[in-house]
């Protein structure tokens, strides 16, 4: 990916963009809790609502009657085939996608009804970590980092700058490579490197869109492994779109599967297992 495209990704996760809602009731399902003591929801508040939401592309129907409910501290896992439009619903919560219908709120706050300074403040809680980290192949780490801290909260103190560098390229395993290039990295540090720059300006709200594609399986275990650190130390909620059925036992308080453009069946990850819905098998025939 070209710098200027880069930028433009960076650009739209902190700028933009509304949803219309439409009428309509949806029966809300009861969270599950994730299967380890340590991975549980901080309190029952709600800061991700989502009812009836649809978006198509030209003729196609990519999100066709979305329902979602996200409760604070809690990390939902969103499985599909290929194609499916698993990214389409995050990207329209950070507005780089306009729904054509529905009622998205974020903290209470109905997007559409968000003007251009408040959707900025919004999008200040929220960190979007893309598929290859986009992060600036002119600048080192350290400067990758210092730029949403600069830019983004205006921070002017150099010694509070130094502080938080440090202190996030630690929580990711980067302390030596502060001044290396991302063309010096590996994808495995790449990607810690992305949710170092993401995680930095301590959102409220983490979305993962495929967050170990590419990655070999030893460093896809590291990389959900870390976002399940990273989410216990920074208190973070996390929307996480991935195939890695590994990431998802690993990541997931609960699990949501999509087809043909709905949410279709929900629960943990041991519970979906036990499904006696064909696709939701399908998806953990190789789990043992």
């Amino acid at each position: 990916m070209e710098e200027k495209d880069q930028k433009q990704q960076t650009k739209n996760s902190t700028t933009t963009s509304a949803v219309k809602p439409d009428k309509g009731h949806h029966p809300e399902k009861p969270s599950a809790n994730r299967q380890s003591s340590e991975k549980s929801s901080d309190t029952n508040e709600v800061v991700i609502e989502i009812k009836h939401l649809k978006k198509s592309f030209g003729s196609k129907d990519v999100l066709k009657d979305i329902n979602l409910t996200v409760r604070r501290g809690e990390n939902v896992v969103v499985l599909g085939k290929s194609g499916q439009g698993k990214s389409v619903t995050i990207q329209c919560i950070v507005g780089m996608l306009m729904p054509d219908g529905g009622t998205l709120k974020v903290f209470g706050e109905e997007v559409c009804d968000l003007n251009e300074k408040e959707l900025k403040e919004l999008r200040i809680k929220i960190g979007f970590l893309f598929q290859s980290g986009a992060l600036y192949d002119s600048m080192t780490v350290r400067e990758n980092l210092e730029f949403p801290l600069t830019r983004v909260l205006k921070l002017k103190d150099q010694a509070e700058i130094d502080k938080r560098v440090k202190e996030v390229l630690e929580g990711v395993g980067l302390a030596d490579a502060a001044d290396k290039m991302p063309s010096d990295l590996s994808g495995g540090m790449r990607k810690r490197a992305g949710l170092a720059r993401t995680l930095i300006v301590h959102p409220e709200i983490m979305l993962y869109d495929e967050p170990t594609t590419g990655l070999d399986p030893i460093t896809s275990r590291e990389i959900s492994e870390l976002i399940l650190s990273m989410q216990k130390k920074y208190k973070t909620t996390s929307i996480i779109i991935t195939h890695d059925m590994e990431c998802a036992r690993i990541t997931s308080d609960r699990v949501v599967i999509m087809n043909d453009g709905e949410y279709i069946e929900e629960g943990t990850f041991d519970g979906l297992q036990k499904s006696k819905n064909e696709l939701v098998k399908s998806f953990f025939k190789d789990i043992s």
